[in-house]
């Protein structure tokens, strides 16, 4: 319900506290070394976290407190019912404990009936007989004891289990598959702690268990801020893994508003309910429907619909026919009367209202926030109380007012001036009056005003109104010089009133969205007398009518929007009216014509106008104080500055089709950020003439545009540079040779992916963090300007003819290779006209002919449909997947030259579409130790390799690089004392992340596991590359 401390065991479970997945019961005497040790290897490969108890001597009376917290904190138990399970009295505790869970806390309880009859549990016959032991002192085979032990195997015998059979293998992996299917929930995130969220998920999950037709959908109705959302996370944690499938889609309202909005919900209501291959094409909303209420019938899932405000959202989600679902829906909204949209379409919907905190669970939440515990701080309980009191039991206002109030204070002065601040806040608030409504707003507000600085409180303003799901970076930029917004942001976040989204975006509440209008509304009924202005109507009569405002600082309007709500076309605007608002800093126009002068245009900050209507710039729209400009989709022809912009940072013209000349941009000599994407008509040459002055220009888009980048036949010493500046390059799906980029020292980012015409990248900076060449199919080589470059991320699918990545792998076919090249090895040249694809490698994977690939110091290759007579014998062999023998001694003035590795193994026979073939494949990989020397490489595919001091054979003398070599310079690689990783690219995303641990153990941690890496670099930063959009903030001061 809400954030804070809570005793409620199934809160902390459901909150993702638990330390394991599985807790394995088994008596030891039986299977510990044989049935369970498989079974516990089996699931840790899967990467199901199991807790098994390894203590193997006779156990005490009661239960060791370790074992009963790892019971309480799994999430699932497997008891391995065995012969002489029953005879163990731990075990039989372990069991009640175990039933216990599952009966209070959804704890997934499996039985494995091994070489037992699940009747002789059921019934304790056999070797399950229990009885009372009479007149032996201090026993615990008690008449209560046993009574209590006979329920529990009663019990666990009536579960759906598992009962041996066949081979071992086969059985245990249907018991990892069916504890895997059972803990692959698709959980959503909860605050941290929880209040008094049991009692009112009693009612809900009540409701949940009723099997009736008819009655499928309840609604949480009640005011924003009041733990709506909350309630229903915690049900869909709780109950997911109840239904075949479950979805919850979040934040409808917002989202549904967005381009394509209700169909992107669709989408994903489909894939969630049918799986992601099963949905089909859907090309609008009204087909979407129609899958929706198809997959309704067929299906039973728990599906969340989150603050619904409209009932074209439930039409499009579940549709406007009756169903006879076996489905549960939950939606949470304000709209108290959404049970009649249910009854316009013979649905029968159970309305529940949002109940608030109580007085205790309010203090604990203010307390929680205020102090960081949930008693408050000695000398402040009064004040608490009534300030609680005051909150109205609602959740939000609770966590931002205590936030705001922090105090850690402990010195007796501190601790009193903080107590007169509380006082004065509680003074102030008990001095307003009002409905419930207008207190929280209240509440709000007074956090608000509660921030140190005048500009925190701007700041605010200007982003709920502007700039939320705008990037941190870029919204810095612009409101810095005056609101001071890098530090302000780090104050809005700290008072509760912002938060960054994982991609960076500024996020703030939907109700403190509300309180900050609010805040706005009340400075004057008439939207002139504002300081901002963003309801599309009154934006628009406001500019109509003419007048102008003197007050106004931001302004927004949408006229596509706002067309779409009219009944008669809009009348033009004047420019005249614009000219009139002295104070305008932020003006935000999408698909507005003006008419008239720019003369006496207002000195802006930021300028978005898409789709403007213009050819060319007039003299006077541009003021010297603007940090931003955003015009895409817009019909400029010619861009030239009609003046010197110093302060202009960004200037965004992509999708402008018809710009074909962009001249003067010297007059913006700061500019940081230029995006010209898909300006289809443009030149790059052009661009790199104009821009070549630019200094601190970081982050050129150039993504999409096809026009010549040079003429025919000019030397490439005279091609136009880059600027030196660039950090952040984007060329991608552009069909022209790329200039040179050897002069750019500090590049971090670039993509030419999709580029056919590219067939070197020659020289590229060391400074290069993210390169993706992705899809550019005449790509033959690349090459670095030192070989310490720092590359952290590469992409390269598709690039069917690049050989040589300098200082990282080198590819050869195989017909080029000498036999005397191939050492022991020369067999495989029998192979070379074979056509089979290599497996496993993206590198490899679209070649039409067999190659060998050098990497590391390894030559590797893989070959198909091998004739077994062809393979020389082997001086040590194994039929397993392990292979132990000692290096004999070398002949006098003799050393190790070299050690073939060759892996012999038979597909699946299963035939893999090029769709599904990344997705199922699997690596091969060796492990290769040296036991004395105390040195373990893991590799991947088969073999063959050079060892400390051997000489380097012919065919990749120019290729490889010291560092490269097993037994050289491998620090980069290591992950642990003596353990290297030398693998190009996660091999593992199909696959269980503990199947690593047969590999290189488990203590290394994942992360050093996944992806391709040079080194371990833990300063680095989040990707900034994507083929066609910035998927995390490209305007971070970072760059």
């Amino acid at each position: 319900m809400a954030s804070a401390s809570s005793s409620s065991s199934s809160s902390s479970l459901l909150n993702h506290t638990s330390c394991h997945d599985v807790f394995l019961s088994f008596r030891g005497e039986d299977t510990r070394n044989s049935f369970t040790d498989h079974l516990y290897a089996a699931l840790k490969r899967a990467g199901v976290r199991t807790f098994r108890d390894n203590d193997n001597i006779d156990r005490g009376q009661e239960l060791k407190p370790e074992i009963e917290r790892a019971i309480k904190e799994s999430r699932a138990s497997i008891v391995v019912l065995s012969e002489k399970y029953a005879n163990s009295r731990w075990c039989l505790d372990e069991l009640v404990l175990i039933l216990e869970q599952r009966r209070s806390f959804n704890h997934f309880v499996l039985p494995v009936f091994y070489h037992v009859d699940p009747s002789d549990v059921r019934n304790q016959r056999q070797s399950f007989t229990i009885n009372v032991e009479e007149g032996v002192e201090g026993s615990k085979w008690t008449e209560y004891n046993v009574n209590r032990w006979k329920a529990a195997l009663a019990e666990v015998a009536d579960l759906t289990g598992m009962v041996y059979s066949g081979s071992e293998t086969e059985f245990i992996a249907k018991v990892v598959d069916t504890v895997d299917c059972k803990l692959d929930l698709k959980l959503v995130s909860t605050p941290a702690h929880l209040i008094g969220i049991d009692s009112r998920a009693i009612a809900i999950n009540s409701w949940l268990e009723k099997e009736q037709s008819g009655d499928n959908v309840l609604a949480i109705c009640g005011m924003g801020g009041s733990g709506k959302t909350t309630l229903a996370q915690f049900i869909y944690n709780s109950n997911t893994q109840k239904f075949g499938s479950s979805s919850y889609l979040e934040e409808i309202g917002k989202h549904s508003k967005q381009s394509d909005g209700l169909l992107g919900l669709q989408k994903q209501l489909l894939t969630d309910i049918l799986g992601g291959n099963n949905i089909g094409s859907i090309s609008n909303v009204s087909a979407g429907t129609r899958k929706v209420e198809d997959a309704l019938l067929v299906k039973r899932a728990l599906i969340i619909l989150d603050d619904i405000d409209g009932h074209d959202q439930l039409d499009a989600l579940l549709g406007t026919r009756a169903s006879r679902t076996q489905s549960k829906i939950i939606i949470t909204t304000r709209l108290l009367d959404i049970h009649a949209w249910f009854r316009s379409v013979s649905w029968k919907c159970e309305v529940q209202k949002s109940k608030l905190l109580s007085d205790d669970e309010s203090l604990q939440l203010l307390s929680f926030h205020a102090f960081g515990s949930k008693i408050p701080m000695e000398g402040f309980k009064e004040l608490a109380v009534q300030l609680a009191e005051y909150c109205g039991g609602n959740p939000l206002a609770l966590k931002v007012l205590g936030s705001s109030l922090f105090s850690d204070a402990e010195e007796p002065r501190e601790k009193s001036s903080m107590i007169g601040v509380w006082r004065s806040t509680l003074n102030s608030l008990n001095s307003l009056k009002g409905d419930l409504d207008c207190k929280i707003q209240a509440i709000l507000q007074k956090s608000f005003d509660s921030l140190p600085h005048a500009s925190n409180k701007e700041l605010f303003l200007h982003i709920v109104f502007f700039f939320v799901g705008e990037y941190e970076g870029y919204v810095a930029k612009i409101l810095e010089h005056e609101w001071h917004a890098k530090a302000g942001i780090r104050t809005l976040i700290n008072r509760c009133l912002l938060t960054i989204s994982p991609s960076k975006k500024l996020m703030v509440h939907q109700l403190l969205q509300e309180m900050a209008r609010n805040i706005v509304l009340q400075e004057s009924r008439d939207p002139a007398a504002r300081s901002r202005v963003s309801q599309n109507d009154e934006s628009y009569r406001l500019l109509r009518n003419g007048k102008g405002s003197k007050t106004i600082e931001g302004l927004a309007l949408d006229m596509q929007k706002l067309h779409e709500g009219m009944t008669s076309n809009p009348s033009t605007l004047d420019t005249a009216t614009l000219a009139k608002m002295d104070k305008l800093k932020l003006l935000k126009l999408e698909h507005v014509e003006f008419k008239g002068s720019y003369k006496n245009f207002p000195e802006l900050r930021w300028l978005y106008w898409t789709s403007f209507r213009l050819k060319k710039i007039p003299s006077s729209l541009f003021g010297s104080n603007l940090v931003a400009i955003h015009m895409s989709y817009g019909f400029l022809e010619k861009f030239e500055p009609p003046m010197d912009l110093n302060s202009l940072k960004i200037l965004n013209l992509k999708w402008s089709f018809n710009l074909v000349n962009i001249r003067r941009l010297s007059r913006l000599p700061n500019l940081e950020t230029l995006i010209l994407s898909y300006c289809f008509r443009l030149s790059l040459t052009h661009v790199l003439e104009t821009i070549r002055g630019l200094k601190k220009l970081s982050l050129l888009d150039f993504g999409g545009c096809n026009q010549p980048w040079k003429d025919e036949g000019m030397p490439a010493s005279l091609l136009v540079p880059f600027p030196d500046s660039l950090k952040l390059l984007f060329l991608y799906r552009c069909s022209n040779p790329l200039t040179p980029l050897t002069n750019l020292k500090m590049l971090r980012v670039l993509d030419v992916s999709s580029c056919p015409n590219i067939k070197y990248l020659l020289c590229l900076p060391s400074t290069l963090e993210e390169l993706c060449t992705s899809w550019c199919s005449s790509l033959e080589k690349i090459t670095f300007e030192s070989t310490g470059f720092r590359l952290r991320k590469f992409e390269y699918l598709g690039c069917g003819n690049l050989y040589e990545i300098q200082g990282l792998f080198k590819l050869v076919p195989l017909e080029h290779l000498d036999e005397a090249d191939l050492g022991h090895m020369k067999w495989i040249k029998g192979y070379h006209d074979t056509k089979e694809m290599h497996i496993c490698d993206d590198f490899t994977l679209y070649r039409s002919h067999k190659a060998v690939l050098y990497e590391y110091g390894i030559m590797s290759t893989y070959l198909a449909r091998i004739r077994v007579q062809s393979m020389p014998t082997p001086k040590y062999m194994s039929l397993s997947a392990s292979l132990s023998f000692r290096v004999p001694s070398c002949p006098e003035n003799g050393r190790i030259c070299g050690l073939n590795i060759t892996a012999s193994y038979r597909g699946s026979g299963i035939s893999l579409s090029a769709s599904y073939r990344d997705k199922y494949t699997r690596a091969l990989f060796a492990k290769v130790s040296n036991t004395s020397k105390g040195l373990t490489w893991m590799c991947g595919v088969s073999l063959v390799f050079m060892d400390d001091g051997e000489v380097e054979p012919k065919y990749y003398k120019d290729y490889k690089k010291e560092e490269e070599i097993i037994g050289g310079a491998l620090s980069e690689f290591e992950l642990a004392t003596g353990s290297y990783y030398l693998c190009r690219r996660d091999y593992f995303k199909s696959t269980t992340p503990d199947w690593l641990n047969m590999l290189v153990g488990d203590t290394i941690p994942r992360k050093y596991l996944h992806g391709w890496r040079k080194s371990h670099q833990s300063d680095y930063k989040t990707s900034y590359m994507e083929p066609f959009a910035y998927r995390d903030d490209p305007y971070s001061d970072w760059l």
